[in-house]
Parts: structure tokens; C-alpha cells; sequence
């Protein structure tokens, strides 16, 4: 990397005239690069549309298909509170990240085979088999990274990162979105989405290769005995800590912006048809809707990251409410093409900056291992929830979609209040 070229650019993005180390560019860059692919692939495999699209193709049964949103989910977070005390046994963290990267290319490069080998109830649960196994290396991921750049970015950055990054690779997924509508065009096979699949796990193996040029300093280590016991004891920190405390319930609400997702691609199919032309459409808004909003989400973010979490909550929730009344009232409403993909755009906005914000909050909110200790307890508890709303939601979906959009939104309004209510972490 030319540290000049990437010292000026850096500076220019952060409209920062400040002498700064070599290190930072180069670091900056590498996070970018490295997490654009990572959400490529992401978009790519995505259990919302494209999984569901694959497992139905493959005829598998439905209730298969509607775990697929929980399990990874809630996979990636559960086992946080074990692992955290693993990864604060190591000075380096981004091997930790670069090793359950190339786990997660193995196992969607393995679903892509199933797709393509197996169908019915066997390849369901083979495919939901490896969604295991990538969930679990995706927590090996979130715990270290975001521990990575709290070591290597500084405040009043972070939030920029997390915007361009979703930005840029945002024009990514619309490439992608503009190929599945071309392809839709010609008779679109089991072994098209089979290779889309392989295709998608090569992102996470570039995602390693850029992880691990990153310069990362020595974390201290903490030479703790890894137990269930030990891990669960950090739950204490919900009781003592109150600031921590009232983020967790905060967050918890806000899952009505990611959970909500998978009712709208629901209720189009239910609507309008299941072709790939309609996948592709909803895989081209949400890219759109990233390359749009991330940038200004993660400006917010370094200023305010927990407006920005109740502002995007809002969003979502007026949206699924509004939503409901015109398909509950407006029935007419619900067979017109465009509704769906552009209720779809506006909650990938929302859900962008959901994400943006509560990942920037986190990750300014403490420093070292404690933030270690927070990112796992968190997410292990919210995995929990995740488990048990999102299979609540896919069991009362059988009965109306549109009653748990409801719910879900309502929620989603009660979180943005508990998310203002929360204080400012921005400051040094």
C-alpha cells in the first residue's frame, strides 16, 4: 500500500488535517476492504432471500426453511459469553477472526454443494447442518473484530468506517442484484444458485487475506480457566453495571428491524410470485438503500450513535405499522408490484442504521477486555431472544403475517424511546 496515497485519502475522508501514524490509513483500509467482502457474502447467502429461495427450490419442508433466520442469528451469539473468555487469552486477536473466516467459507461453499447434491428433507437439514457450523465461526468473528478495531481505529472514526464500508460494498450487492435480474430473464436452475452460493463463500477467504496484513498491537491478556461456569459469571455485570444494562434492553427492542425482514419477502412471494426476478429486485434495493444511508448513518453514529439506533427504530416500525393498514385495509393495495420492493428499500435504510448505530455504541462504550466482556454477554443474550422470538415469529406467521409485523413494529417503538434514553458515548 502506497501510505501516502492512503494517509491523504484517509484525512480527506475524515476531513482531518492532524499528524497521524502510518499505521492508521493502512489499518483504516484493510478493515474496509476486508469487511466489504464479508458483507457481499453475506448478501449473497443471505437466510432472509437468497437461502430461502435455494431451500424452497430444493423442496425443502417449511419449517426447516423457517428456522434458517433464527439459527443464524441467534448461532453467531449464543456462544459469545464462552468464547469471549477464549479470546481474552490472546494477545493477537485477528487470527482468532481470520480463523472463523475461513470456516464460514467452508461451510456456505459446502451449502452450495448441498443445493446442488440433495434435496427434500435430507438436503434441508444438511444445509441447516453448515448454517451451524457458520454461525458458530461467525461469533469467532464479531467478537474479535470488533475488539480489533477498538485497538486499531480510534473514536469519531469508527462510525465512518462501518458507513463507507457498508457503502461501498452496497454498490457490490447492486452489481449482484442487476445480475439476478438479468439471469431471471433465462430458466434459472438449482445449479445456478448453487454456484451463487460458491461463489459467495470466496468472499470470506478474500475477507482473511486483507484481516490479516492488519497491524494489530498486543491486547492484554487475561490468563483466566475457560468454563461455563467462569463465562456465566459475567453475567454479574448486567446486575452492577446499569449503563450496560439498560443497552441490552434497549437493543433487544430494536430487533424488530432485522426480524421483520424475512415477513416482507414473505408476504411478497404470498402476493406477487416466487421467480428470481423478485429476488433479485429485493437483493438491488437493500443495495441501494446501503450506498444511500451508510455514509450518513455513520456520520451520525460519531456524533450520536444512540440517536441514530432510535431514529432507524422509528423508521422501521412506522414502516411495518403503515405496512399492515394498507394490506389489512387497502387489500387492493397488496397485489401492486412496486410496494414491496420500495417497503424493502425504506427498511434497509432503517436497518442499516439500526445496525450501525448499536455496533458504534458498543464498541465506544468501553475499552480493553471489558469491552470483550460486554460485546459477549450481549450478544449471547440477545441470540437467546433472537431463538425464542424468531421461532415465535415463524410459528405465529403460519396463522398472519401481518399480526407479528405488527407486533414486531410496535416493539421497534418502544426500543427507539429506551435507545434515547441511553447516554452519549462519544465523547474522549
Amino acid at each position: 500500500m502506497n501510505s501516502t496515497f492512503f494517509i491523504k485519502l484517509y484525512k480527506w475522508l475524515h476531513d482531518n488535517e492532524d499528524e497521524i501514524k502510518d499505521d492508521l490509513p493502512k489499518n483504516y483500509f484493510l478493515l474496509l476492504l476486508s469487511s466489504t467482502f464479508t458483507k457481499l457474502g453475506d448478501t449473497l447467502s443471505n437466510p432472509k432471500t437468497v437461502l430461502t429461495w435455494v431451500m424452497t427450490i430444493m423442496n425443502a419442508p417449511v419449517y426447516l426453511i423457517s428456522l434458517i433466520v433464527p439459527i443464524r442469528e441467534s448461532g453467531s451469539m449464543l456462544p459469545q459469553i464462552v468464547l469471549g473468555n477464549y479470546v481474552k487469552t490472546k494477545e493477537k486477536r485477528k487470527r482468532i477472526y481470520i480463523f472463523g473466516a475461513l470456516l464460514q467459507c467452508v461451510a456456505i461453499f459446502a451449502m452450495g454443494l448441498t443445493a446442488y447434491n440433495f434435496e427434500g428433507v435430507l438436503g434441508g437439514f444438511i444445509i441447516v447442518f453448515f448454517l451451524i457450523i457458520f454461525s458458530l465461526s461467525r461469533s469467532l468473528c464479531s467478537l474479535s473484530s470488533k475488539d480489533v478495531l477498538g485497538k486499531v481505529i480510534p473514536k469519531q472514526s469508527r462510525g465512518k468506517l462501518k458507513g463507507y464500508t457498508s457503502s461501498v460494498s452496497g454498490v457490490l450487492v447492486l452489481i449482484a442484484g442487476l445480475f439476478l435480474i438479468y439471469k431471471s430473464k433465462e430458466d434459472t436452475t438449482i445449479l445456478f444458485y448453487s454456484l451463487l452460493l460458491i461463489f459467495a463463500s470466496s468472499m470470506w477467504l478474500l475477507a482473511a487475506l486483507f484481516y490479516s496484513s492488519i497491524k494489530e498491537p498486543k491486547s492484554e491478556v487475561e490468563k483466566t480457566r475457560i468454563s461455563l461456569k467462569n463465562s456465566f459469571c459475567k453475567l454479574t455485570l448486567l446486575k452492577s453495571n446499569k449503563h450496560f444494562r439498560k443497552f441490552i434492553i434497549a437493543r433487544s427492542l430494536l430487533l424488530c428491524s432485522s426480524l421483520s425482514a424475512p415477513f416482507y419477502v414473505l408476504l411478497a412471494q404470498r402476493n406477487i410470485g416466487k421467480d428470481a426476478y423478485l429476488l433479485g429486485l429485493f437483493i438491488l434495493v437493500n443495495g441501494i438503500a446501503s450506498v444511500i444511508s451508510a455514509p450518513i448513518w455513520g456520520k451520525m453514529a460519531d456524533k450520536s450513535s444512540k440517536n441514530v439506533m432510535s431514529i432507524a427504530s422509528l423508521v422501521a416500525s412506522f414502516l411495518g405499522i403503515l405496512m399492515v393498514v394498507i394490506l389489512v385495509i387497502f387489500k387492493e393495495i397488496s397485489s401492486l408490484y412496486w410496494i414491496y420492493p420500495v417497503a424493502f428499500f425504506i427498511l434497509g435504510i432503517a436497518h442499516s442504521g439500526v445496525r450501525l448505530g448499536r455496533k458504534t455504541y458498543i464498541v465506544d462504550m468501553a475499552e480493553g477486555n471489558k469491552r470483550t466482556d460486554f460485546v459477549a454477554i450481549s450478544n449471547t443474550i440477545i441470540g437467546l431472544i433472537l431463538l425464542i422470538t424468531g421461532g415465535l415469529s415463524a410459528l405465529a406467521s403460519i396463522f398472519s403475517v401481518e399480526a407479528v409485523l405488527l407486533l414486531l413494529s410496535l416493539f421497534g417503538v418502544f426500543g427507539a424511546y429506551r435507545s434515547y434514553q441511553l447516554p452519549n458515548v462519544e465523547e474522549n
